[in-house]
This record gives structure tokens, C-alpha cells and sequence, in this order.
């Protein structure tokens, strides 16, 4: 394999390149950054996690929050005091916001820095492009307009040894009209189940015990074998099929596609995780018809309840998304009456921002900031005050608990998740690095708003 670029740098620095990525967005986004480092690592690169001492950093990028994009370019704007300083050093970027032509049209004329720029449909062919930076000497720039084909068999660098994400498919069909990714990720693409349930026991020989399916909308899953289509409930039945796996997760959900077999299958698969992300966005009518939702409350609200008789103790989160164009106070208030309803275990609550080149821009009612923000507090009060309620109910019995590793802030607790991927806490004694990786029992002794504290339960 050529390694132009590492080949240079090894002769010029007698060490590796070192790369920074730095990850925007959602868990499809920190996948491809995964596949990024493997793809890299096999080429030679190693990996930093400081981009200040990197030679290499690689910003990939989200479009669906204002704040991602103003994170994005303020990021960049650090990035070219490093560049001022060291010439040599490179930046890359790639991700939603490259499938854009007013991004890419901004970068060229006013980040003149900023040396590799690819799009979500071709992360694989960065190491290339780096390479062809050096050979050519010049700006790279590639971006597909759309998905040829899924690529099988990328190296992935992951985070956790004893867990994985894996992309279940790509794109969506939805078309909400606050969304871009449709337009940033292209239409729904369904990889082969034979190529997942491959993947999947691999990962498990090598120690993984959870899966995370990822999709924009993985419910709606069609993938095609020997000319029969499988729906994501044949997928979840056989992947609850593989020998040593003892956790399946999957992110993110569409309620239209939230079948009775889907449910059916929380109370049958002993794998499958009793925790589902579910998004509403809104508690009103009038605003799920303006985003295109495709539902209404009450068709939500009945989707609830069939999980929750199909499995009492499943645990429930949402989007919710407050100030979208035209909602009106009263509005809002059937938004709060939905959560006081629902009473979500945790909600992902966010302010409506316009994204350009989405039908929403285009809507003449935007909300006032300040009636967003008002809202949004009042929303997140009460997210809140449920989300506690609910977590002091853990205190005083035992869950199994998958330990991720010790707290970034204190190297004495361990954390990880329970089954409903509750976040516990809990302290240890002396060395308990053997745990990690492994399920344990822990006894809740303390609820807060966002997280559980325990100790480990010894029986």
C-alpha cells in the first residue's frame, strides 16, 4: 500500500505522524471517526488525543445544530494559530457539513488553512487524499454527491474493547423539514444482514459483550439476503443468535416505524436491551404536521403504552425540540403535558436553529429567542424533576451494571451502565481495572438528576 505522506514524514521527523480527531455529533459520526483512526493506523499513524501536539488533525463535522457548526468553525480558528506556528502541520475536515456547498464554498475562500476537505460518502479515501497532498502539493478536495455503494470490511480504531458501534445502515428517507440529513447523508441504504451478523461474531471473538445499531432511522432496516428482504426485527432475532454477545442496543428511532413486532420483541430477546430512544419532538399536533413527523400525539403516546405493557421496567428517552416555526404557547403546553404523560427516564431537549436549504428556512413564523429560551428553561425543569423522581426509585436495589472504566474526575469510581443504560457510579477500593469490561451487581445507594451512585453487591 502506498504511504506517501507517512513514508515523507518518517524520513523527515524519524517518527510516525500523529493524528488528532476531534468528533461533532452523533454516534454515526464518532463510528466514522473510529473507521478514520483504523483506516490511519493501518498506514502507520498514531493516534493523540491533543491536537496541539498532533501533525495531523482531522475535525469531523455535524449539521444538525447551530452550535455544532459554531463549535466547527471556532475550532478551525484555533486550528490555523497552530498552523501559523508549524507550517507542516495539517487539517483536515470531513462529515455532514462537507455535503454542503455553502460550507465547502466558505472553506475555500475564507479558511485558506485548511488542507484535505471530504465528504460523509468517501471518510476511506482520506488516507489517499493525504497522500496526494504531499505528491501534489496542493489543496484536497472530494465529495460525492451521493452513496455508490457500502463499503464492507473498514478497519475501525474503537474506543471500548468490550463494546462496538455498528452501522446497521446509512441515510434516510424522512424529510423532516428541520432536518438536512437526508440531504447530507443521502437516502436509506440497508448493508446485507449476512455482512452484519459477520461482523457482529467477529467483534465478539475479540471480547466485544455489546453492540450499538446504528442507523438515522435503524428501525426502518430492509436489507436484502439471498432475495429475501429482512425487516429489523429478524435482524435484532438472529443477532440475539450469537453465542457470547449479552447486550444489543440500537439508536435512533422513528415512532412510524416502531412495528408491534419491534415491540414484541423487547419482552422475547433476552439480549435486547430494555431501553428505547424515542423521539417526539413535539407534544403538538399542529407542529408534528409542519415537521412532516408522519404521526400524531396520540399515535405516540400509544406506542408508549405498548411498550410499557410489553415490558414494565423499559426505560424511555426523547428529543424534543422547542420554538420550531410557528409554535405557539399553547403549543408548548401540550409539549409539557406529553412529558408529564410520558415522564421520560431523560430527554435530549434542544432550540429550534434554522438550517439552511431545509423547508423549515423557508417557514415566515420563527419564534422570538427570547419565548425560545423561555420555553426551553421551562421544559428542562421539568425533564429534569422527572428524570430525578424516577432515578431515586433505583435506590436500595441491584443492576447489572457493564463497566465502561474509571471517571474522567476520580480515579477511585468505575462507571458504566445498567441494562436500561441508566449511568451508575461507583467506588472502589484498590485496583478494579479487572472489571472493566465485565457486568456486575451494584446496589443504588444514591440518585441524582442525570446518573446513579452504588457499591458493588457482592450477594
Amino acid at each position: 500500500m502506498k504511504n506517501i505522506f507517512v513514508e515523507e514524514f518518517v524520513n523527515d521527523n524519524g517518527r510516525q505522524p500523529t493524528v488528532s480527531i476531534t468528533t461533532f455529533g452523533c454516534q454515526m459520526n464518532e463510528h466514522d471517526s473510529e473507521i478514520l483512526m483504523g483506516l490511519l493506523s493501518e498506514r502507520g499513524y498514531k493516534q493523540t488525543e491533543d491536537r496541539k501536539i498532533a501533525d495531523v488533525a482531522i475535525l469531523n463535522t455535524c449539521s444538525v445544530r447551530e452550535n455544532a457548526d459554531k463549535r466547527f468553525f471556532g475550532t478551525l480558528g484555533q486550528l490555523k494559530k497552530i498552523k501559523e506556528k508549524n507550517p507542516s502541520f495539517v487539517t483536515c475536515v470531513c462529515g455532514c457539513m462537507m455535503q454542503q456547498q455553502h460550507i465547502i464554498d466558505k472553506l475555500k475562500s475564507s479558511y485558506p488553512w485548511v488542507d484535505v476537505i471530504v465528504g460523509t460518502h468517501n471518510i476511506d479515501k482520506l488516507p489517499n487524499l493525504l497522500d496526494n497532498l504531499i505528491d501534489e502539493k496542493k489543496r484536497q478536495i472530494e465529495i460525492l454527491p451521493e452513496a455508490k455503494e457500502i463499503i464492507e470490511d473498514l478497519p475501525s480504531e474503537r474506543l471500548f474493547k468490550h463494546k462496538a458501534l455498528v452501522n446497521i445502515m446509512f441515510g434516510c428517507n424522512n424529510f423532516c423539514t428541520y432536518c438536512i440529513v437526508p440531504y447530507t447523508r443521502g437516502r436509506e441504504r440497508s448493508r446485507n444482514p449476512k455482512n452484519i451478523l459477520k461482523e457482529i461474531e467477529k467483534l465478539v471473538s475479540g471480547g466485544v459483550v455489546e453492540v450499538m445499531l446504528l442507523g438515522q432511522n435503524v428501525n426502518s432496516y430492509r436489507g436484502e439476503c439471498d432475495g429475501e428482504v429482512w425487516k429489523f426485527p429478524r435482524l435484532l432475532e438472529e443477532i440475539n443468535k450469537i453465542e457470547g454477545l449479552q447486550r444489543i442496543r440500537f439508536m435512533t428511532s422513528h415512532p412510524k416505524d416502531m412495528s408491534d413486532n419491534l415491540i414484541k420483541a423487547y419482552g422475547k430477546l433476552d439480549k435486547l436491551s430494555k431501553y428505547v430512544h424515542l423521539p417526539v419532538q413535539s407534544g403538538s399536533n399542529n407542529v408534528l404536521k409542519k415537521m412532516n413527523r408522519r404521526y400524531k400525539v396520540e399515535d405516540y403516546i400509544t406506542l408508549i403504552n405498548k411498550l410499557r405493557t410489553e415490558v414494565p421496567e423499559i426505560t424511555i428517552s426523547t428529543d424534543i425540540i422547542v420554538g420550531f416555526p410557528g409554535e405557539t404557547e399553547d403549543d408548548f403546553l401540550e409539549t409539557l403535558k406529553l412529558v408529564e404523560s410520558v415522564r421520560y427516564d431523560s430527554a435530549f431537549t434542544f432550540l429550534y436553529s434554522v438550517r439552511k436549504d431545509t423547508p423549515a428556512e423557508k417557514f415566515k413564523d420563527q419564534v422570538d429567542e427570547e419565548i425560545k429560551h423561555e420555553r426551553f428553561n421551562r421544559l428542562v425543569e421539568l425533564v429534569n424533576n422527572i428524570s430525578a423522581e424516577k432515578n431515586s426509585e433505583y435506590v436500595g436495589n441491584v443492576y447489572k451494571v457493564l463497566v465502561d472504566g474509571y471517571s474522567k474526575t476520580d480515579a477511585t469510581v468505575l462507571s458504566g451502565r445498567t441494562d436500561g443504560f441508566k449511568l451508575v457510579n461507583f467506588r472502589v477500593d484498590s485496583d478494579a481495572s479487572d472489571l472493566i469490561g465485565k457486568i456486575v451487581d451494584v446496589k443504588i445507594t444514591n440518585a441524582k438528576t442525570f446518573s446513579l451512585e452504588g457499591e458493588l453487591f457482592l450477594g
